[in-house]
């Protein structure tokens, strides 16, 4: 693949690698049609998955000859989603190549039998009773039915048959039937001639349905490859959250407020964007605002008012559109005036590489065939009825644009829906709906709030307002002979990529410009103010200056973890390699790579001079380069009775070739045998010698040798991620990526992983009805952040507040990319806890921080957490204060975990009981 798998679509490809080859088994002894399940959530990269598990089987790997002559076929139920994922095959699966994927047409499909080494797009709407392909005529000697028999006939050991979104084709009454298209395949269908598919790949979200019509028409079990919603989640691959705006009351609204409320939160994401961005050294893109319209009658094209909509929306952002920029993906497939503007229609499929589109007009035609990470912001005028259109039209929207959780600004981490006609209630039918859709629990949170109290609360270390500045634009003004604006052609191709924002200066510039080229006769122009809003800076009377707290705190390095329930990784030398990869993509280890393989190239060394002074080394390099022939004589009954050798014959180069790069396969794909041959030879002719290559292929067939290269592997990992892992921590701009990509994989080694906490400059509130604080780190544009807190952290707080030395705190959210994570015990397992606060203090010139975490003593997870803090405040002296705090009536109590003789005490405790004795000895009130 072009594109690094993400470590849980690594798995799930090794998954269902592993059931293909069982299932192919399975079907050969039994003949009994064989059932694999794919089930991922929305935004997983099922896609990806499929095009890497196809490149898997056509190439092969080091477990599994490769199948070049293997047929695919790939049914859906819309052309949409067929060239959609034959476009991202075609695009990210380097090993397979343009041509190999076959879109089957209509009218010029016509074969006895699938060619071998092909993937097929066909999809439902092909294979009605009134398709073509369906039917002989002069120009169809086969039907489409024909060719797949034919197909399953001569090919069942080497064709699979993939139902992408299985769960559309099993829906309703489909389900209970045996005409559906999708029981054709799996059950067969003697009234077409066709026999069960012998090997059937199911990929959807939704898996319940498929599964029970599978079960009760095969006879073989159903073999699963489960991704969860939380290996999504913490991919980065999709928004954190989605964010559903609603008036109070369905019934008394103000559409064009909203309207207006979303396109200022659709500017708000464009300037973060473009910031971002820039800094950051990214390809610029336009985020879009999809706005959904109501259906027409009479002949409009929409009973919404389009041109009042586009006017409100350029009077929002200061300016005209520019043809292209709004588009349309309506019924009549043609470009409609708007009010003189001429709005292109769009197929769906097109909306995400045509770069300078930056607001969608749609009805109900975006829910599939769709993929644009580039929709930030919607606004929908349906009503309640049309929750299950809005529901799927959100799990289109969840996708990030640079596939990664953006760490700096919070606010770029949400995608946002807004809703006129929906109320409290109504919401909680998409909620339902799309949890159904998507299959249960979704990788992304989902929140509501009332439009009546306000946006979600943004909180920056320097917090912005966005203000209403009057600009003066010059309007052109038609006469009655000035012709209106021509139609622009249809959108074809993408154009280039423009800038998010243009500046006011060089808008009205161009503006000016265009005024004094115009007709004299057929134009007047007249000056008009408009309101444009703008982010300004807030400068907040507090005198915290949350800048240098922030950048103290990242300096200071301290350690957080990360706990995952099961080890992801299971390679500890691709593991390695990856690590080092990105320390030599960064600079920070340049020789990097050379100095690990040559470590392993030692290890190769060294074993086969050993074999060589043991005296094995030449009997074994003959059973690779030389093979017996012989011969067996039977009598008349069958039976033998003589066997004999007829001498050995060299292997042939192609063959040792062939085994040598099995080999290389074992130990990792990282090129080791080619540069254990590289280092090996003096002259260019030892390139030939086969000897360097049986000594790679005699190591990789050791269990003992490969076992050793993993012990290496595995302590060297940790070695280079002790040494380097701080500098990764450094990295800034365009490098940021890397920080992530290097998180990513020491994550994937372990269970628990160690990493250095961080803190972005911009976050998004949770507790909206929270209670109003002052002096956090993270402020609104009034300077407080609102959190829902107990009595205890109230008062922990209060004295905190009162210290002379006190600066700031920060309320330390649960599961967050920017959460300072501590692993601790509790029934046996290894889980994640986040103490509540943390405090930063004057000390001198700077600052020292202290971590809190007020607890009741009732809870069962009190022994775990204060041994998990012991050993925290143990293995590092960077925080000031770490406690443990009880609250009693007006007395806080607090357990010091930086004194060794109560971090002593802790460790050796065996009960809650002996936690208490330590509480009444040693904590103190401050």
């Amino acid at each position: 693949m072009k594109v690094e798998l993400f470590s849980f679509q690594k798995e799930a490809v090794e998954n269902l690698r592993m059931w293909v080859y069982e299932s192919q088994g399975a079907f050969r002894r039994t003949h009994v049609p064989q059932v694999i399940s794919f089930t991922a959530p929305t935004g997983a990269g099922k896609t990806i998955v499929m095009a890497s598990l196809i490149e898997e089987i056509f190439n092969g790997d080091d477990s599994h000859a490769d199948e070049r002559d293997a047929v695919f076929v790939w049914l859906s139920d819309s052309p949409e989603l067929n060239l959609q994922s034959k476009a991202k095959i075609d695009l990210k699966a380097d090993r397979i190549r343009l041509g190999q994927c076959v879109v089957i047409e209509d009218e010029s499909f016509d074969r006895e039998e699938l060619e071998d080494g092909h993937v097929y797009f066909l999809n439902t709407q092909k294979l009605g009773k009134s398709s073509n392909l369906t039917k002989h005529s002069d120009g169809r000697q086969y039907t489409i039915w024909e060719t797949l028999q034919n197909t399953i006939v001569n090919k069942p050991d080497r064709l699979y048959f993939i139902i992408d979104e299985a769960h559309r084709g099993a829906s309703g009454n489909a389900a209970a039937t045996a005409t559906t298209i999708m029981q054709k395949f799996i059950k067969g269908s003697p009234e077409n001639g066709l026999s069960s598919m012998p090997i059937v790949i199911g990929m959807s979200a939704t898996p319940e349905r498929f599964n029970a019509l599978v079960k009760g028409y095969t006879n073989s079990s159903i073999h699963n490859v489960v991704v969860t919603p939380d290996d999504v989640r913490k991919s980065g691959l999709l928004k954190d959250r989605i964010i559903i705006t609603h008036p109070e009351d369905d019934k008394v609204t103000n559409e064009m407020s909203i309207l207006q409320a979303a396109v200022d939160e659709w500017q708000h994401k464009c300037a973060h964007w473009h910031q971002y961005l820039v800094e950051q050294h990214y390809a610029v893109f336009n985020p879009v605002l999809v706005i959904q319209v109501l259906d027409g009658t009479a002949g409009k094209v929409s009973e919404t008012p389009l041109e009042d909509y586009l006017r409100k929306i350029e009077e929002r952002i200061g300016r005209t559109f520019d043809a292209g920029e709004v588009v349309q993906t309506f019924d009549t497939k043609s470009a409609i005036d708007v009010g003189g503007y001429q709005m292109q229609y769009i197929e769906p499929s097109r909306i995400a590489e045509t770069k300078n589109v930056k607001v969608v007009f749609f009805k109900q035609n975006l829910s599939t065939g769709w993929d644009c990470p580039r929709a930030e912001t919607m606004m929908s005028v349906r009503r309640a009825k049309d929750s299950t259109h809005i529901a799927q039209l959100l799990g289109r929207m969840v996708r990030t644009p640079t596939q990664q959780r953006i760490q700096v600004d919070d606010s770029l981490n949400d995608v946002h829906l807004y809703l006129p006609y929906f109320d409290s209630e109504t919401v909680k039918a998409i909620v339902k709906d799309l949890q159904d859709r998507e299959g249960g629990e979704l990788p992304t949170e989902i929140e509501s709030e009332r439009f009546d109290d306000g946006p979600t609360q943004i909180l920056q270390i320097k917090p912005k307002r966005i203000v209403q500045k009057p600009v003066v634009i010059p309007v052109v003004i038609e006469e009655k002979s000035s012709p209106k604006q021509p139609a622009a052609p249809e959108v074809k191709m993408p154009v280039q990529e423009t800038s998010v924002k243009e500046s006011t200066a060089e808008y009205n510039a161009a503006k000016d410009a265009a005024a004094k080229n115009a007709p004299k006769e057929a134009t007047s122009k007249k000056e008009e103010s408009v309101f444009v809003p703008v982010e300004e800076e807030v400068v907040l009377e507090d005198g915290i200056d949350r800048e240098s707290v922030v950048k103290f705190i990242n300096d200071s390095e301290f350690d957080t973890f990360d706990v995952r329930s099961v080890r992801i990784s299971k390679n500890h030398v691709s593991s390695l390699f990856a690590l080092v990869q990105v320390l030599v993509m960064t600079d920070i280890w340049r020789d990097g790579l050379r100095t690990v393989k040559t470590e392993i190239v030692d290890l190769i060394r060294d074993y086969a001079d050993g074999l060589r002074k043991s005296g094995k080394y030449e009997q074994l390099s003959k059973d690779i380069t030389e093979f017996k022939l012989s011969s067996e004589i039977f009598d008349v009954y069958g039976i033998s009775i003589q066997d004999e050798v007829q001498g050995s014959i060299a292997t042939a180069q192609s063959d040792i070739d062939r085994i040598f790069k099995l080999a290389d396969k074992k130990l990792g794909e990282t090129g080791i045998g080619n540069f254990y041959i590289t280092s090996s030879s003096k002259t260019d002719a030892d390139w030939e010698n086969p000897e360097f290559k049986v000594d790679v292929i005699l190591f990789a067939a050791d269990s003992e040798c490969l076992r050793k290269l993993d012990d290496y592997a595995s302590k060297r990992f940790n070695e280079i991620d002790d040494a380097y892992r701080r500098k990764v921590n450094l990295l800034k701009g365009a490098d940021e990526k890397f920080k992530k990509e290097y998180n990513d994989i020491v994550s994937n080694s372990a269970e628990v992983t160690k990493h250095v906490f961080g803190l972005p400059e911009t976050i998004m509130g949770t507790d909206r009805d929270g209670e109003k604080f002052e002096k956090h780190l993270f402020v609104d544009d009034h300077g407080f952040a609102k959190f829902k807190l107990n009595n205890w952290e109230k008062k922990t707080l209060a004295e905190e507040f009162a210290r002379e030395d006190f600066v700031t705190w920060y309320r330390n959210p649960p599961r967050k990319s920017f959460s300072l994570a501590i692993p601790y015990e509790k029934d046996n397992q290894i889980k994640a806890m986040y103490p509540d606060f943390i405090i930063v203090r004057k000390d001198g010139d700077s600052y020292v921080a202290d971590m809190l975490e007020p607890h009741n003593p009732e809870l069962g997870d009190n022994l775990g957490k204060a041994k998990a803090f012991a050993k925290y405040a143990e293995e590092r002296a960077l925080f000031g204060r770490i406690q443990l705090i009880r609250v009693n009536g007006e007395h806080v109590k607090r357990l010091e975990f930086t004194k060794r003789d109560v971090r002593e005490r802790v460790l050796l405790c065996n009960n809650l009981e002996d936690l208490n004795r330590v509480f009444s000895d040693c904590a103190v009130e401050e």
